[in-house]
């Protein structure tokens, strides 16, 4: 399919390399669509950046439409890292008439995308824009887990399918035909959620992690993200100090690092294949300091898509050393696999056979050496229990 008709070029200051033997930059080596009629090949890329201006149903931030070219400008003055850099900038989707339109057209060209195995990096505009990800695996028939870094759940009110980048995951919850197997929440500020949110996430076997939970370890950060198959990163979950670019930006919240650790994480992930980076305006950047945060950030997936060490269990088990934990609390054994090439730990949850090719992406689960602890002390990981009651 060609995707091309949904973009225009991208606008940046760039200025490329005119000596031959300069360093060459993230902008001077990636292609990109700067020109049109020069929209570039996909042949023999792994990652593609997409922006998407449109910011009409985003809440109380508008000027993020803006955002996009902005952080090109940052991202592509960086210097790429040690490995052989196969990404292309298509450019701008084109917005709709509607913002539906906008949605059609992200949701296509983000399938086509996975289908050709690219990841594709979103940059918006408003974080509504995830639903637009989220239809796009129902277009592949894949069932999905979704993580969300973001100091809300963005539940909102379902008001007959409204939707705001305050109330999308509501929308995605209600959507038929389902393709959402997980929820995943992390960072959520409990001061900003009531508690029949948190009621509600737990009813329907969710997870959500408070930010001072998550910041007391951010290495046990690393298995949650493990376990997405799409990321959805509210910019404004970075404390102001560090990202003042968004017009609901909190005093608390996570430090420029941490977020550049998370989406490290998601990048030597092998089961993720989207993510987005949403909610930047402008607008309320104090010297495009979050402009250039995101652009590390951006960095930093890649980074660690290019350090992926394609161990997920299902494709080779031999390169795993298998654990068997029993309980006298259970009936259930607990088998832990251990990557040989990583030293990642995942859990092998009991599946119905009938089941199995259905949810072949969801029983082995991502966790811990901690929770492989746990389990020698009798204690049942609640990750484990979570997930075996989604599957049974």
């Amino acid at each position: 399919m060609d995707i091309s008709f949904y973009f225009e070029p991208a606008q940046t200051k760039f200025s490329y390399a005119v000596n031959e033997n300069e360093p060459k930059k993230i902008g001077d080596i990636i292609r990109n669509y700067y020109r049109k009629d020069f929209f570039p090949s996909l042949d023999n890329i792994d990652l593609a950046i997409i922006g998407v201006k449109e910011d009409r149903y985003t809440y109380d931030n508008k000027g993020c439409q803006d955002g996009p070219d902005v952080i090109r400008d940052y991202f592509y003055n960086l210097f790429p890292g040690c490995y052989d850099v196969r990404i292309a900038d298509l450019g701008n989707i084109i917005c709709g008439d509607t913002v539906n339109d906008t949605y059609f057209a992200l949701s296509n060209v983000v399938a086509e995308l996975i289908k050709n195995n690219i990841i594709p990096i979103i940059i918006g505009g408003g974080q509504d824009l995830t639903y637009a990800n989220y239809k796009a695996y129902e277009i592949l028939g894949q069932i999905i887990n979704i993580v969300s870094v973001d100091a809300t759940f963005d539940l909102g009110q379902y008001n007959n399918g409204e939707i705001t980048s305050k109330s999308f995951l509501n929308n995605i919850i209600m959507h038929q035909p389902s393709c959402l197997f997980n929820y995943t929440n992390v960072g959520y500020q409990t001061y900003l959620v009531d508690q029949q949110a948190v009621d509600l996430m737990d009813k329907l076997l969710f997870d959500t992690y408070r930010l001072g939970v998550v910041r007391e370890d951010m290495e046990e950060v690393e298995p949650i993200v493990r376990n997405a198959d799409m990321l959805s990163f509210d910019i404004s979950a970075i404390r102001i100090s560090d990202a003042p670019g968004n017009n609901n930006a909190l005093p608390n919240g996570f430090y420029g690092e941490e977020a550049c650790q998370i989406a490290r994480y998601a990048g030597i992930s092998d089961k993720l294949t989207s993510i987005g980076f949403y909610e930047y305006n402008p607008t309320f950047d104090v010297r495009l300091q979050t402009a250039s945060l995101i652009s590390q950030i951006i960095w930093y997936f890649i980074e660690g898509f290019y350090s992926r060490k394609k161990d997920f269990p299902h494709l080779h088990k031999e390169d795993f050393i298998v654990y068997r934990v029993s309980s006298e609390k259970s009936e259930n054994e607990i088998i832990f696999l251990k990557s040989k090439k990583s030293n990642r730990w995942w859990m092998e949850l009991p599946c119905p056979v009938e089941s199995l090719a259905k949810y072949q992406r969801h029983y082995l689960v991502p966790c811990s050496y901690r929770d492989y602890e746990s389990a020698l002390k009798e204690e049942m990981p609640d990750r484990w229990w979570q997930f075996y009651q989604k599957l049974m």
